[in-house]
């Protein structure tokens, strides 16, 4: 395995230096948390799986004009993508009532939603990732307003073409999570997509049975994790033939 100089390592991912100026090495783990980092465990295949599916999802979202990182997976586990300044949100597009919004108004999960709705967190560990709101975001400098309307523009987008993109394979866009960065080029400046689009922030309901097909099988215990994940790698076409074997990742260099 080549030599790498290992730049963050987050839950699920970790960021090695790119082989050019200006990319990335993203490596996907099988480590999976929830309950803001209180429940751990390990997934088996997911980060092979996650690869695959945030892959084909990007590629597809390109093709429909939406700028995002990737530029080209590398193997089972790894994908080249376009370094970029995080903007410290998440954004969280809600389709269907489900986890905290079901608990915050007392919503009975699996309610269809009048419209989509999106809300902001403000990523941050050790606060456990807080909601907050336009006010607090383009106070605290972390988005302005015309960063804020490009990124809402763009998950708006990402909804309406994922949501029929799934449904199309028998599986409801419940709701998902997406994270931007600043992306300059030419001393040009653009949002794009980052991160991942994946089981991993997306919740994936069968349409017929409401059989989930995500993390809250981990997060509920639910048991078959991850044949949920390659239901959803299996509905979409992309099953590696060899299955969600284990792999290692590249030697991190300090």
């Amino acid at each position: 395995m080549a030599r790498r100089r290992q730049l963050y390592e987050g839950k699920a991912k970790v960021l090695f230096e790119g082989p050019e100026p200006g990319t990335l090495v993203q490596y996907f783990k099988d480590d999976a948390t929830a309950a803001n980092g209180t429940k751990k465990g390990i997934i088996t295949g997911k980060g092979v799986l996650n690869n695959r599916i945030s892959e084909y999802l990007m590629m597809r979202l390109t093709e429909m004009g939406v700028p995002t990182h990737f530029i080209r997976r590398l193997n089972m586990r790894e994908q080249l993508i376009r370094e970029v300044e995080i903007i410290p949100l998440e954004l969280v597009v809600r389709n269907v009532a489900a986890g905290s919004l079901s608990t915050r108004l007392g919503l009975k999960e699996g309610t269809r939603l009048p419209r989509s709705i999106i809300e902001y967190y403000y990523k941050n560990d050790q606060l456990q990732d807080p909601m907050v709101s336009e006010e607090h975001i383009t106070c605290f400098g972390w988005a302005s307003t015309q960063d804020l309307d490009d990124m809402v523009a763009l998950a708006l987008r990402i909804n309406d073409f994922l949501s029929g993109l799934f449904l199309g394979v028998g599986i409801v866009l419940v709701d998902f999570k997406i994270e931007f960065g600043r992306l300059y080029e030419n001393d040009e400046m653009r949002i794009v997509l980052a991160d991942e689009v994946s089981p991993d922030n997306c919740r994936l309901w069968d349409v017929n049975t409401g059989e989930k097909m995500d993390k809250d099988r981990f997060r509920r215990d639910l048991g078959k994790v991850e044949e949920g994940y390659q239901e959803v790698a299996r509905r979409l076409g992309i099953l590696p033939e060899a299955g969600a074997r284990d792999m290692k990742g590249p030697e991190a260099m300090q």
